[in-house]
């Protein structure tokens, strides 16, 4: 059983298909396929159905599953390990982050990070805010970022960036006039909101709540998977969003959105890693420079 088969197991069983898993390794199907018979046959235990077109885990592979995880983050642990005996003038940082950090808050700072260290490679995955702590909880990630906090006693959780959300409506919206908006006026409204789990979405419903509403009973008339679907509606005129100004700056700048006059609490933004993994010199660097980073520097 090789790290390589163990690699290979994983991405098939997180992608339930061999395809997906080959263009996501950057293998052929065949060096896919070739693989998981090999780990199948030495073991002498079917790891996957094949249904149709597609595979599920059996029973054995879903046991066998967070081992293969384990080894995988031990032996990534290892390799940070020999690269920090180099200092920072080599290896890879693995981050996981929520979709409104990764896509608007991180980029431009690893961007920079990379001209200062050229030959620190940086991977970058989107999850929800769950996804994102197993990520790190499991090794798949040295560092994750939320916009929600986390109470979890084997994760250090610390705050790194503050931003105040807002309620954003297209221009033909009757709360583009700038008015001032009552508790009474977010509860009779019409909302496209982010899909649970959503770090955005907890945003709104904690600060509904403060005011005595109660989310669920809101007219949501589009759960969407994303920022830029949420933020795409409301400028078709379905409704209010609560969103980051670091996703509606360019279509505000540009007159299609408006922000409503309505006061949001501040959020934060989470850095999180494992207390009891290596804290890689990489990883210690790319922290100290997201600290550094204003929240709006994205914008």
């Amino acid at each position: 059983m090789t790290l390589e088969q163990l690699r290979i197991f994983a991405a098939v069983a997180e992608r339930e298909h061999m395809t997906r898993a080959a263009a996501a390794l950057n293998l052929t199907q065949a060096a896919v396929s070739a693989a998981i018979a090999a780990l199948e046959q030495q073991s002498g235990t079917r790891l996957f159905d094949r249904v149709g077109r597609n595979i599920a885990l059996t029973p054995a592979g879903r046991l066998f599953l967070p081992q293969a995880r384990a080894v995988l983050a031990s032996a990534q642990a290892a390799k940070a390990v020999l690269d920090d005996i180099a200092g920072l003038r080599r290896g890879v940082l693995r981050l996981h982050a929520s979709q409104t950090i990764a896509s608007y808050f991180l980029p431009a700072i690893m961007a920079e990070f990379r001209l200062q260290h050229p030959n620190i490679a940086l991977e970058l995955a989107i999850g929800n805010t769950a996804q994102v702590e197993r990520a790190v909880r499991e090794g798949a990630a040295e560092l994750g970022f939320v916009e929600g906090p986390l109470s979890a006693a084997d994760l250090a959780v610390e705050p790194v960036a503050v931003e105040e959300m807002g309620i954003f409506v297209s221009r033909l919206h009757p709360w583009a006039d700038g008015r001032a908006l009552t508790p009474a006026d977010l509860g009779g409204a019409t909302w496209v909101f982010r899909e649970k789990g959503s770090g955005t979405r907890e945003a709104l419903i904690s600060a509904l709540a403060a005011l005595g509403l109660d989310g669920a009973a809101l007219n949501i008339a589009l759960t969407l998977p994303s920022n830029e679907a949420v933020r795409e509606a409301v400028i078709a005129g379905v409704g209010a969003a609560c969103l980051s100004p670091l996703v509606c700056a360019r279509a505000e700048h540009a007159g299609a959105l408006t922000r409503a006059t309505f006061a949001l609490p501040v959020r934060h933004f989470f850095a999180v890693r494992h207390k009891e993994r290596y804290f890689a010199q990489a990883a210690q660097a790319f922290l100290a420079a997201v600290k550094l980073a204003p929240a709006d520097h994205g914008a």
